[in-house]
């Protein structure tokens, strides 16, 4: 997927936000949502955001996107051969994106309203600088940190990666953030009566 991606991003620029379900290659569960995929796309500085678990309403537009595409295109056809599919599904995109009205867009096409991102895809990724002062720590090979003689669950997708703690309003509870995204949240409280 990383390499799909990557092609895309040459052509395209770089997005400033994706939105994805919980499940694979973009989630782990609810309980963990990165991924190592995730965690190179925060690292392109791409803002990354989890639709609710078992809510595929979050993703609306894509569900009613892939229900137009089985109805139109996929259906119960079968193709001769993959040169004939690929001119179907060729067709339909370019009368989904350039011909057709949508309501959500005040019937405008969707091809009239794209811009390409003005935002490159860096061929070889910066070096990750959290400013002086901040408090650092490399994420071992379980996706744990130490920090005030605890070891603290960050996710296995940061192993090897260096993320910032950053204090809150609240005393004793940390933001772990990897580039400019909280990924984590720590609270020294936790486990103490």
């Amino acid at each position: 997927m990383q390499r799909v991606l990557t092609g895309v991003f040459r052509r395209y620029g770089l997005p400033g936000r994706m939105l994805m379900d919980n499940g694979s290659p973009w989630g782990n569960g609810s309980h963990q949502p990165w991924t190592g995929l995730g965690a190179w796309l925060l690292r392109l500085g791409i803002g990354v955001s989890h639709g609710r678990p078992y809510h595929p309403q979050t993703q609306g537009k894509v569900e009613r996107f892939n229900g137009t595409m089985q109805s139109e295109v996929i259906g119960q056809r079968a193709w001769r051969d993959l040169a004939q599919c690929d001119q179907e599904f060729e067709r339909f995109r370019h009368v989904y994106n350039a011909e057709r009205p949508h309501q959500a867009l005040g019937l405008a096409t969707p091809a009239s309203r794209y811009r390409p991102s003005y935002r490159a895809f860096p061929e070889q990724l910066p070096a990750i600088d959290y400013g002086p002062g901040a408090i650092v720590r490399k994420v071992q090979g379980k996706g744990e940190i130490s920090f005030s003689r605890r070891e603290w669950p960050v996710g296995k997708a940061f192993s090897g990666q260096p993320v910032a703690l950053r204090p809150t309003i609240v005393d004793g509870k940390y933001d772990v953030v990897f580039c400019l995204h909280k990924v984590a949240e720590i609270d020294l409280r936790e486990g103490q009566e």
